[in-house]
């Protein structure tokens, strides 16, 4: 099945067309499958470049290269540094001296076990710190710097093993000291939330560059996924599962957030088909409104620029169920 069969034509003009050269940019390698150094490619990423929004980003950085507070990478949230390295990463932003600067700046925040947290160390004891602040934070900084090309860096391959040495292999996900509040609310014993994150970030590194440890910690946070419903990882006072309402409402950027289409995204990269999924697959194609997907959720007002309009139709939510659908049944 193309793609353009499940949209319509209007849905394809829509999704390609130069008023939004970021999703332009993704339609044409994801619906496409033109490679990344296809002449239209490169000059939409060039295009990516000139956009309102990530000029206003960059005019927004500071002369050593972050956003935000200099010792403080996560607040203010969602305009410090590593919340606007990650819209930059979504929003296909190419790698250029700045964003290499705000890299080394994020860099700084590393320990010595190779996980992130988000105040600088002040001492070679807080270097070492052994304190984790959640999968979550270190899954979105490893899926930026896969995409701005720091998979083979050092500093990058250390992050990952931590995740492999740090990963629950009895019950998966990883542990964080945020979650749960409730222990009796929820099925699964880590973050579900923050290894989805984590996932996401996973499925960007090349089959062919994965350990046969990384392999096995994908497959089984994929099962994890699946035993849960995707959505119903709740727990009702009676034991029933529950869905997490919130993951309905489709949204970008989500953050540490996530959603239903965006775990399916994550899935559907992975090559995952599995009969668990088919209901929130009907979810998703039960929230297209004449070929297109409205934005349900947003951050508009606390980023450094305005993605789209809330309850309107996205090019963004439009794009992401295309090409999960398209992954799915193609």
């Amino acid at each position: 099945m193309k793609w353009k069969e499940i949209a319509g034509q209007k849905t394809v003009d829509w999704i390609l067309g130069p008023e939004n050269p970021s999703v332009r940019f993704w339609a044409l390698q994801q619906l496409e499958g033109k490679p990344a150094n296809h002449r239209d490619v490169r000059d939409a990423q060039d295009a990516v470049m000139a956009t309102p929004c990530v000029k206003a980003i960059l005019n927004a950085q500071k002369g050593e290269g972050y956003w935000g507070q200099y010792r403080d990478m996560y607040n203010p949230k969602y305009t410090a540094i590593t919340h606007t390295l990650l819209i930059l990463a979504e929003l296909g932003a190419k790698r250029t001296p700045k964003i290499e600067q705000a890299i080394e700046h994020v860099f700084l925040f590393q320990r010595d076990s190779g996980h992130f947290l988000a105040d600088m160390p002040k001492t070679a004891k807080g270097k070492a710190s052994v304190v984790k602040d959640g999968c979550c934070l270190d899954g979105n900084i490893l899926y930026y710097l896969i995409h701005f090309g720091y998979l083979n860096d050092d500093r990058t391959k250390r992050l990952i093993d931590f995740q492999v040495d740090y990963h629950s292999d009895d019950v998966g996900g990883w542990k964080c000291r945020a979650f749960p509040i409730d222990k009796n609310g929820v099925y699964p014993e880590n973050c579900f939330m923050g290894g989805a994150k984590m996932l996401r970030a996973l499925a960007q590194i090349p089959k062919a560059q994965r350990s046969s440890d990384l392999d096995r910690i994908i497959d089984q946070e994929v099962e994890v996924i699946l035993e849960n419903g995707i959505y119903r990882y709740l727990r009702n006072p009676d034991g029933s599962r529950k869905d997490k309402a919130g993951w309905k409402r489709f949204g970008f950027p989500l953050f540490y957030q996530s959603d239903v289409l965006e775990v399916l995204d994550t899935l559907t990269t992975l090559g995952v088909k599995d009969n668990r999924m088919q209901d929130s697959i009907d979810l998703v194609e039960e929230s297209q409104q004449s070929g297109r997907w409205l934005l349900k959720n947003t951050f508009n007002g606390k980023m450094l620029c305005v993605i789209e309009e809330k309850n309107k139709p996205s090019k963004w939510i439009t794009l992401r169920a295309l090409r999960v659908l398209l992954r799915f049944y193609g």
